[in-house]
């Protein structure tokens, strides 16, 4: 979502970047791993988990791959991937985790699932294998491996195993950049080199698809149903009919959201993301999406990351 201000501008590379905000909110998160017997394996059971998950506003989560994992970095020694996933609440967490493991990786050939936050108070962990287990039919066992309590379920290939509970922590969703470029291939092109950059961080994942928002929202809409609707005032082909923030020479807009495990690590994505994408041609203005501080505690002045 956004909806900018934007009192004054700064200069960055030659690219106007607007003195304002980005706006975040608090939402819990956790890390899982899935591993396979192979890369590929897991990979397709990540991005199956991660599907029908960029943005809260209708999804149960957002979610999205953080990196790939070398065998000497997972519990079980196979090829994994590391999966964040966030939500306003740990218990809409634990709904959304269970419902993607339970269909997404429980059902993919060779895969196990683990935690991937350690030392979580017990208060803020969600139970993930726990539940599932019942679908071993009473034929399910547990076990505990160097300190994790697993679940082996008999499947079809063998055993899927699945750690007992997740750990969670207080995350930050929502920083964001937007990039105005002079046509649709500088912007995305802009967008593009910010993903790469922000891709190469830990503890931060871009939720939209290829990282990247074509569909930016503000709050609110005509029709009273909706929570949300198109942020008019950023659609080149509206600037006769609305109060646009775009300057004549704007083509397209692209926005990149960040969610992340600290206000720390979505900062220097939103930084790192802001680099890539001044040094691209055809890149005009940079500026952020905020509500004037009501949305949420997290302001990430874009002044601060130059």
């Amino acid at each position: 979502m956004s909806e900018t201000i934007s009192p004054t501008s700064l200069q960055l590379h030659g690219v106007e970047i607007i003195d304002t905000f980005a706006e975040a909110f608090p939402v819990a998160a956790t890390r899982i791993i899935i591993t396979a017997i192979s890369d590929e394996w897991a990979r397709t059971a990540a991005n199956l988990a991660v599907g029908y998950a960029t943005s809260v506003i209708a999804c149960d989560c957002e979610a999205a791959i953080e990196r790939s994992l070398s065998p000497d970095e997972t519990p079980d020694g196979r090829p994994g991937v590391s999966v964040l996933l966030f939500a306003f609440s740990r218990d809409a967490l634990g709904k959304a985790v269970v419902g993607r493991v339970g269909q997404c990786i429980l059902t993919c050939p060779t895969t196990a699932c683990y935690n991937g936050i350690e030392g979580s108070p017990k208060d803020k962990l969600i139970a993930v294998g726990g539940q599932l287990r019942f679908f071993g039919d009473t034929h399910q066992s547990s076990k505990r491996l160097a300190g994790r309590r697993l679940w082996r379920l008999p499947v079809m290939d063998g055993e899927f195993v699945c750690e007992d509970k997740f750990g969670t922590v207080k995350g930050v969703g929502g920083g964001n950049l937007l990039i105005c470029g002079t046509d649709q291939a500088a912007a995305l092109s802009a967008a593009e080199a910010a993903v790469m950059a922000i891709r190469k961080l830990p503890d931060v994942i871009l939720p939209f698809p290829g990282g990247v928002v074509r569909s930016g929202s503000k709050v609110g809409s005509r029709y009273k149903k909706l929570k949300a609707s198109t942020n008019d005032a950023y659609c080149p082909t509206l600037r006769a009919v609305t109060t646009s923030e775009l300057p004549i020479d704007v083509g397209a807009v692209y926005e990149i959201v960040i969610d992340g495990f600290s206000f720390e690590s979505v900062q220097a994505a939103m930084r790192a993301g802001l680099h890539a994408a001044v040094a691209i041609p055809g890149v005009l203005r940079i500026t952020a999406g905020n509500y004037g501080g009501k949305l949420g505690p997290h302001h990430f002045h874009l002044r601060d990351l130059m």
